[in-house]
């Protein structure tokens, strides 16, 4: 521990004497697995050039947030808009960072036309056509799609979205299927939250061998990793790497971030429909995070980090969900208005110390 403790030190102390003598996240771990990040419309069109610079600088992985879902690629029935999607690509190639293109088939963030498709014929035409329009357009311009996102619940049962109420169960066979025509240079993930739970994490089991059996190719599989920093499921976590990987596909942490915060239910759910009341001591950190709060959330990560190397080969991605506090998501989910500090930069593009103990589990004999 002391001498975790002295590196760390010297880390942070190279950090703010000279950045250059401190690795970068894609520096440090460019034998282990890509380390990427959720991007949003304003950091595509670089229009802060800070985060322009640190997203060069750390990342060779990009997810796009929100402009290639449904809602914004494809709002009406033969209206597509790949203006942002396309600059995405443009950005990736220029900066030498792959895209992990996010999401063709998801029952949320879908435009509100789709809801209103009451013929399972007119459905099923539109997720084609859908999945072959876009998948096609992008194929070897991004390395890899989450081709269906979140379609189970808890106990590890299909969720009863739109999808399964008029295409029936195989839909995401199917899903996989045309998006293996469409792109066949293209890795093909399905994602979700909360996978490393025993019950969901077999039902994810179950679905990806239920592909595999229909000769349909599925590269990898997508746990978001939306943990709190002071209960982070290791064992299941571990677990998790092993039997995914055991079913011969890749492994991947694809949306990661450790709130600091209280949770409001006694549950784990990542699932942006749900909200929450705010009350009293849901948001006890409005005027920064406390120092002994940092070195649990430091600790989390280190852990995690040295998990993943244990495994590296078969964990092949880890993406966090956003570039720096500022901009997480739980900030406003699923109480709106906390000031919450997920990642490993503030919200002054700073580094904090869950970033030098993240680099320190490369350095480390």
């Amino acid at each position: 521990m002391i001498q975790r403790s002295i590196l760390v030190t010297t880390l942070l102390t190279a950090a703010l004497t000279g950045p250059a003598q401190t690795p970068t996240l894609r520096e440090a771990f460019k034998d282990d697995f890509l380390i990427g990040m959720a991007i949003n419309t304003r950091q595509i069109e670089e229009k802060d050039p800070a985060a322009a610079r640190l997203i060069q600088q750390q990342f060779s992985a990009v997810t796009p947030e929100n402009i290639m879902k449904a809602e914004i690629i494809h709002p009406g029935w033969d209206v597509y808009n790949f203006d942002l999607a396309d600059k995405l690509v443009a950005y990736a190639q220029k900066n030498n960072i792959k895209v992990n293109a996010h999401n063709l088939i998801w029952h949320s963030q879908l435009p509100g036309y789709v809801h209103r498709i009451n013929n399972a014929d007119s459905l099923r035409t539109w997720f084609t056509n859908h999945i072959t329009t876009i998948a096609s357009r992008y194929d070897g311009k991004v390395y890899s799609w989450d081709v269906v996102n979140e379609a189970l619940n808890e106990d590890g049962t299909l969720r009863n979205s739109v999808f399964l109420q008029k295409l029936g169960p195989d839909y995401l066979i199917e899903a996989f299927r045309l998006a293996q025509k469409a792109a066949p240079h293209t890795k093909l993930y399905y994602n979700d939250y909360n996978i490393e739970q025993p019950k969901k994490r077999a039902g994810a089991i179950a679905l990806i061998k239920k592909i595999q059996a229909a000769g349909v190719r599925v590269d990898g599989v997508g746990i978001q990793g939306h943990w709190r920093a002071n209960n982070v499921p290791m064992a299941d976590i571990e677990a998790s790497i092993r039997e995914f990987s055991a079913l011969g596909i890749e492994v991947m942490f694809t949306e990661l971030d450790l709130g600091v915060l209280p949770n409001p239910w006694d549950n784990t759910t990542a699932d942006v429909g749900q909200t929450a009341a705010n009350r009293a001591g849901m948001n006890p950190y409005p005027g920064g995070l406390p120092d002994s709060v940092a070195d649990i959330q430091a600790k989390a990560y280190a852990d995690l980090f040295r998990l993943f190397l244990k495994y590296k080969g078969k964990v092949t991605r880890i993406t966090f969900w956003g570039l720096d506090d500022g901009m997480s998501w739980l900030n406003d989910w699923p109480i709106r208005g906390r000031t919450n500090y997920p990642l490993l930069f503030d919200r002054n593009y700073q580094p904090k110390k869950a970033y030098f103990n993240v680099i320190a589990t490369k350095q480390q004999p």
